[in-house]
């Protein structure tokens, strides 16, 4: 049986010490996973213009963040590199007619070790980061997420790494709960289900409160990466609750698995 794909919200930087409703259902998802051999993830804190794979024989925790508690600044994810993994990345996507290359001094972002913090808290996974494609197209996260689908069969494990919700604005001037991040994320929730993805394309139309969800789309477009990791049949989607933080912030991840796959934390 292959690995599932998934789309994990890592919210902000805090996440990584205030875990939340999200972090202990992560964990018992690591838990319920088999091992995967390597973690591949794509997060928008790491975006070119052209696609790159981190093949370091180590990767550096980076705390890509500013004025938030020290204790953050100390945190490691010292996970093991995975070269040949990663050259059969750049192999897939050649194959694929994808365009890329290695880079061996790229670490690890906030949107690649907080989540995985929680999912996989030993840090004993071997850890690869693909870059996101920095032009804002649904389009080219779905196909990236395609042509690395494969890679399921052989014990990798494909996520991306986003939130649901994104606005910073409203997140640091602490507007109090806005009711827009609970309807956008189950607006996305339900053409999950309903197998929807061309009104998931063209979500900044159709989405109620799309734009103030996503001033700006990086964060969402990692869901797009992971429905085209899961391949042609994505409708048995579940759907792990991770609540809304501070107000505005939905927490919700989704698991793109087999019919049989079941998880007591998942809907």
């Amino acid at each position: 049986m292959s690995l599932p794909s998934l789309f994990i919200s890592h919210g902000s930087p805090m996440f990584a010490v205030e875990p939340g409703r999200l972090g202990p259902s992560l964990t018992a998802l690591g838990q319920a996973l088999t091992r995967p051999r390597a973690v591949v993830i794509v997060s928008p804190h790491w975006m070119r213009p052209s696609l790159e794979v981190s093949a370091g024989i180590t990767g550096e925790t980076i705390h890509d963040f500013g004025g938030f508690p020290r204790a953050l600044y100390a945190l490691d994810y010292p996970a093991p590199a995975a070269t040949d993994v990663a050259e059969t990345v750049v192999a897939a996507l050649t194959r694929h007619g994808l365009k890329a290359r290695r880079n061996d001094t790229h670490g690890r972002d906030h949107g690649a070790w907080v989540p995985m913090l929680h999912l996989y808290p030993d840090a004993d996974i071997p850890l690869i980061q693909v870059s996101q494609p920095s032009a804002p197209s649904p389009l080219a996260l779905l196909e990236l997420g395609q042509a690395l689908a494969p890679l399921r069969e052989s014990g990798v494990l494909l996520i991306g790494s986003g939130s649901l919700t994104h606005n910073l604005r409203d997140y640091f001037h602490d507007t109090g709960t806005e009711p827009y991040a609970a309807e956008f994320a189950n607006w996305v929730w339900a053409r999950l289900q309903a197998g929807d993805l061309d009104a998931l394309l063209n979500y900044r139309s159709q989405a109620p409160n799309a734009l103030r969800a996503h001033p700006t789309d990086e964060h969402f477009l990692p869901l797009f990466f992971a429905i085209g990791a899961a391949g042609c049949d994505w409708s048995h989607t579940r759907r792990i609750d991770g609540g809304v933080l501070t107000g505005e912030l939905s927490m919700d991840s989704f698991v793109f698995a087999d019919p049989t796959f079941s998880l007591a934390h998942a809907a």
